[in-house]
């Protein structure tokens, strides 16, 4: 038995095709014309934060304030994070080599992040969203995200599962450092497109990073400094990702085979206004941005009005919660899933 919720039945909810409607509204609003106005706006903001930390750890070195600016380095951490993300969806630029160059700098250079790594396990994401087999992002790892996945789960990851709502938030402060580490791995194998320019940058990142804690700070304060500040980084990028899909349905071969309904059934969105837009990238508007991901994020609030009409019009769920309440259903579903570990003992 699967705990993920699943369409079972095998006709597609939508009479018709419904992607080919949508994208008509959707390019006859303009709403896939480039948007480079907000791009920079937002270039510039997460610049000024930057430069803006490096200038208290300079004038305020040695003192435990820093810890402070940790908290604001890992807002314009994952700021900078979004941007990447958009840029490699080809909103910023549609040009590859402008793309490329805009996402090694976001990525590798001012995130530590494999560029190349990251988008290979993205577009998969993109492509098959919540297909257990597919999408990497509900693939059994230290989380498991349907009970299909428990049966071989033994010992300390056994009992991981069995906890793993109560583990949830806790865990997400390694994100950070986890993908980090992902990156680097990929790095180590050969066939990465740019693979020296990305072993190069992420070099300079962690150099740069390393030289600026620790001529700033003292080894204790520095160790404080980093933990604060990735462990709230990750804190931050999970809580952003994982209201989109935790807890959708895995969907059946008909709904799966129809490009509209693979990507509106198993997304979620996130109710909010211009705080929560900025605070989440953009990515609250989840089922607009998996229709049309090279849609600039400026443009994602229209596009919704004109999606969620074609979902009424055509009884297609849409869902949309709080972002409270979107995390409750996240937690209740991976409690879901460890139950029957915790029934077995």
């Amino acid at each position: 038995m699967s705990t993920l919720p699943r369409i079972v039945d095998p006709a597609p909810l939508a009479p018709r095709p419904l992607y080919p409607e949508v994208v008509s509204a959707v390019r006859a609003a303009g709403l896939m014309d480039r948007r480079l106005g907000p791009y920079f706006v937002h270039f510039a903001v997460n610049t000024l934060g930057l430069l803006a930390v490096l200038a208290a750890m300079v004038v305020w070195h040695h003192s435990w304030w820093l810890v402070a600016w940790a908290v604001v380095l890992a807002v314009v951490s994952v700021q900078i994070g979004f941007l990447g993300h958009d840029i490699a969806h080809r909103q910023v630029s549609r040009r590859a080599r402008t793309a490329a160059l805009l996402g090694l700098v976001h990525a590798n250079l001012l995130s530590g992040l494999s560029y190349g790594w990251w988008v290979d396990k993205h577009n998969a994401h993109h492509a098959h969203p919540n297909d257990l087999e597919t999408d990497p992002d509900v693939r059994a790892g230290v989380l498991i995200f349907d009970i299909s996945q428990a049966r071989e789960r033994r010992g300390l990851a056994a009992l991981v599962t069995r906890h793993q709502a109560w583990l949830f938030f806790p865990m997400l402060t390694f994100e950070a450092v986890n993908l980090y580490i992902a990156g680097i791995r990929s790095l180590a194998r050969p066939g990465l497109q740019h693979r020296p320019a990305e072993v190069a940058l992420i070099a300079a990142h962690t150099a740069a990073y390393l030289v600026v804690v620790v001529t700033t700070t003292s080894w204790l304060q520095g160790l404080v400094f980093i933990a604060v500040h990735q462990g709230l980084r990750g804190l931050y990028l999970g809580v952003s990702f994982a209201p989109n899909h935790k807890g959708m349905p895995v969907l059946s071969r008909a709904d799966e085979a129809d490009p509209f309904l693979r990507q509106v059934l198993t997304s979620r969105n996130i109710r909010g206004g211009p705080f929560v837009d900025w605070a989440l990238g953009g990515l609250n508007y989840q089922i607009e941005h998996h229709l049309f991901p090279s849609m600039p994020r400026a443009n994602l609030p229209k596009a919704q009005r004109i999606v969620h009409s074609v979902c009424e019009r055509h009884d297609v769920p849409y869902v949309e919660a709080t972002a409270r309440a979107s995390y409750a259903e996240v937690l209740r579903h991976l409690h879901a899933v460890g139950a029957p570990l915790r029934a077995g003992g």
